[in-house]
């Protein structure tokens, strides 16, 4: 057994655009799911990394498929902080989503 934390640094920035949104939506489902208002704003903060990651290099590969996957999936992201009473973030991944769709 370890005697300590092992930390490993995030592979996102190696992740495909549509494996970056696979785990955005993952981050999300679980936000959605989880019970603790805690728990579900840090998962939708890595939704947020995962998205921004993925709608980069989609637009590097110019995706339409996977870019329309990200606007959905910030759509989302805004409907749950509005959920959480964060007006002012779920606007922004509101517009976010629109300006991609």
């Amino acid at each position: 057994m370890f005697g300590g934390l092992i930390y490993v640094s995030s592979p996102v920035r190696s992740l495909s655009p549509q494996l970056a949104l696979d785990l955005a939506n993952v981050y999300l489902e679980g936000a959605y799911n989880a019970r603790h208002p805690s728990i579900a704003l840090v998962l939708c903060h890595e939704t947020e990394v995962s998205l921004n990651h993925a709608k980069r290099a989609a637009r590097n590969a110019k995706n339409q498929k996977v870019i329309q996957g990200i606007a959905t999936a910030y759509i989302d992201l805004g409907r749950l902080l509005e959920m959480h009473k964060h007006g002012n973030e779920s606007q922004i991944m509101f517009k976010r989503g629109q300006k991609l769709g």
